[in-house]
């Protein structure tokens, strides 16, 4: 019922910027807190940011400082902003509904979508 679609991603330079975007379908988008993971080959899925209903945000610190998430309940739509980015940010990013926890973390609903990859290389 409730599908995540997420676009943006592509090649970028060291220091470039990207901006993904999550666009949701089904459920009520504004009553949920949005996160955006991201996962490199060989590792774990990673939560990096959380955005909750009320707009509070809290970032992993591998991404703080450079990362910045936003929504817009409008649009139904959840952005992840990246600037700086580095060859370690290359994974498929990919988003998804939930509940936040302590500290930066989400009980996900699993509806995250196919993800979108972002490369960083030169």
């Amino acid at each position: 019922q409730v599908q995540l679609v997420e676009s943006g991603g592509g090649l970028v330079q060291p220091g470039g910027s990207l901006r993904l975007s999550c666009a949701a379908s089904g459920g009520i988008f504004s009553l949920n807190a949005m996160g955006w993971y991201r996962q490199a080959p060989g590792k774990e899925r990673e939560l990096v940011a959380v955005i909750t209903s009320g707009g509070i945000t809290k970032y992993a610190d591998s991404v703080k400082g450079r990362f910045t998430i936003s929504r817009d309940n409008a649009k139904n739509t959840a952005y992840l902003q990246m600037n700086s980015l580095k060859p370690g940010d290359t994974a498929v990013y990919y988003c998804d509904r939930g509940i936040p926890t302590d500290g930066v973390g989400m009980l996900g609903f699993g509806s995250w979508g196919q993800g979108t990859q972002v490369t960083v290389s030169s």
